[in-house]
C-alpha cells in the first residue's frame, strides 16, 4: 500500500506506474483518493478546532461559574453542546472518509522498481539465467502421476471420493521422498543461518488483508465459515502476520526466518493437461524463507533469497532457470519478482516451482511493521521466497531422476533422509 502523501505529491507516477501494469480502470482512483484525502484531512482540522475551542470554553464555564455568573455561563455550556453534536458528526465523516482512502489505496499497486520489465502478464516474462545442462533422456518420461503409480505411490482417485478433484493421496517411497525433500529443504536453510518455525495456519482477516492485495484473497483463500479466520495459502502469510504492529531495534534486523506449512488455495480456473496431476491443487506443503529488514538492504537479500533455492535445486542435480516478472505479472504489492523454473525432461521445457518477490514497505505499511532507529521509527520491507514446495517439486524430481528401467535415483543429499537408499524401485 502506498503511503498518502506520496499519492498526492506524485500523481502522475502513480498513473505512469498503473499504466505499466496495464491496470488503466484503476487510474481514476488516484484523483479519487486525493479528493476523498483533501476533505478527510478538512473534516480533522474542523475537529481539532472544535476540541481547542471546547477546552478553552470549558476553563471559561469554570471561571463564570466560580464568579456566580451563571447565565452566562449556561449560554456558554450550550455552546458547548452544540459544538459536541459537531463533533461527533465529523468523527463519523472521518471514520468514513479514512475507510474508503485505505480501501483504494489498498487496491493501488505499488511502485514497481525500474528494472522490471514491461509486459502484458506471464508470457512476457524474461529469461535471466540458466543453471545446469537440461537434459532429454532417450527413453520416454510418463506424466508424473503414472510415474507415482509405478511405485503404487498415489491414489487420486480415492481422494476424489474424500475431498473431490484436487486433492491426493501420497503412498510408499513417494510418500516418503515428499517428507525427504521437505525434511532436507528444512535443514539447507537452517545450515544457511534462517530460524527454522512453523507458524499457524490459520489467519485473521486483518492479517489476510495486509500481506496480499483484494484480487489475491477472493482468488486464493478459503474461508472458515462461521470464523474470523482463513487457511493460509502459503506460510509467509501467517509469518508476516507474526510481526504486526510491532516496532523492532533496528540491531536486530535482518530476520532471516524459513518456515514450514501446509497450503490451502482455490486455484480457481480451468487448468490444462499439463496443470493436472499434482501440479495444481487445493492442498499441498511447503518450505518458505520470510526476511524482514532495513529498506537499504532489501535489494540485496532478494537476491539472496532467489540463489538460496536455485543452489537446492541444483544440489539435486536439477536444471533450473530463473525469469524476471514483467509488471503485468506482478501481483499489486510486490515491487519486484523473479520466478524459479525447473527443467521438464517429458515436456522439453521449463516450469514454475518457486517465486521470489520483493514488497518493500507495502505489507509493513498494512501491518504497521515499524522499526526503531536512531532517528526514530520507520517501516520495514519484507520478502518471500519459495524454497520448495512439494508435491509439484516431485515432478521435477521425478523426471529429472527417472531411469530407463523405471527405477528413481536419489541425489546423495536426500540419501540420509530415504533411510539411505540410492534409489527406489517400481513396484508394477
Amino acid at each position: 500500500m502506498l503511503d498518502i502523501k506520496f499519492v498526492r505529491e506524485n500523481p502522475e507516477i502513480v498513473k505512469e506506474n498503473i499504466k505499466k501494469k496495464f491496470q488503466d480502470k484503476k487510474l481514476a482512483l488516484v484523483d479519487e483518493v486525493i479528493e476523498l484525502d483533501a476533505k478527510n484531512r478538512q473534516v480533522i482540522a474542523r475537529a481539532d478546532e472544535l476540541r481547542a475551542n471546547r477546552n478553552k470554553l470549558s476553563k471559561e464555564i469554570g471561571a463564570l461559574m466560580a464568579q456566580g455568573k451563571k447565565e452566562e455561563g449556561m449560554a456558554l455550556r450550550e455552546k458547548v453542546g452544540a459544538q459536541a453534536k459537531e463533533l461527533e458528526e465529523l468523527a463519523a465523516q472521518e471514520k468514513e472518509l479514512g475507510a474508503r482512502v485505505t480501501e483504494i489505496l489498498m487496491s493501488i499497486p505499488n511502485i514497481i522498481d525500474d528494472s522490471v520489465p514491461i509486459g502484458k502478464d506471464d508470457s512476457e516474462n524474461v529469461e535471466v539465467q540458466r543453471y545446469g545442462e537440461p537434459v532429454v533422456p532417450d527413453y520416454e518420461i510418463p506424466y508424473h502421476t503414472d510415474i507415482m503409480e509405478t511405485f503404487d505411490g498415489i491414489d487420486l482417485e480415492a481422494a476424489g471420493k474424500v475431498a473431490g478433484n484436487g486433492f491426493y493421496y501420497l503412498m510408499g517411497d513417494i510418500a516418503r521422498l515428499h517428507s525427504a525433500v521437505i525434511s532436507y529443504a528444512r535443514d539447507f536453510m537452517i545450515d544457511r543461518g534462517f530460524t527454522y518455525v512453523v507458524p499457524p495456519f490459520m489467519i485473521r482477516s486483518n492479517v489476510v488483508t495486509g500481506v496480499m492485495s483484494f484480487e489475491e484473497m477472493d482468488a486464493m483463500m478459503y474461508k472458515i465459515e462461521g470464523e474470523d479466520l482463513y487457511l493460509i495459502g502459503t506460510s509467509e502469510h501467517s509469518m508476516i502476520g507474526k510481526f504486526i504492529d510491532t516496532i523492532t531495534p533496528e540491531e536486530k534486523l535482518p530476520l532471516t526466518l524459513t518456515s514450514y506449512s501446509p497450503c490451502f488455495r482455490k486455484e480457481k480456473g480451468a487448468h490444462g493437461i499439463e496443470e493436472r496431476g499434482v501440479y495444481r491443487i487445493h492442498q499441498f506443503e511447503k518450505q518458505e524463507m520470510v526476511v524482514v529488514c532495513k529498506p537499504e538492504e532489501s535489494r540485496i537479500w532478494f537476491d539472496k533469497l532467489w540463489q538460496n533455492t536455485v543452489d537446492l535445486f541444483r544440489s539435486l542435480d536439477i536444471p533450473v532457470r530463473t525469469l524476471e516478472c514483467c509488471s503485468g505479472d506482478l501481483a499489486d504489492l510486490k515491487v519486484k519478482s523473479v520466478d524459479v523454473e525447473a527443467w521438464s525432461p517429458r515436456q522439453k521445457k521449463y516450469f514454475e516451482v518457486g517465486s521470489c518477490s520483493n514488497l518493500t514497505d507495502a505489507q509493513a505499511r498494512r501491518l504497521k511493521i515499524r522499526v526503531k532507529g536512531e532517528n526514530g521509527n520507520y517501516l520495514a520491507h519484507t520478502l518471500n521466497n519459495t524454497v520448495v514446495a512439494p508435491p509439484r517439486m516431485l515432478i521435477a524430481f521425478l523426471e529429472n531422476n527417472l531411469q530407463a528401467d523405471g527405477s528413481v535415483l536419489i541425489p546423495e543429499a536426500l540419501r540420509m533422509y530415504m533411510g539411505g537408499k540410492d534409489k527406489i524401485v517400481p513396484k508394477k
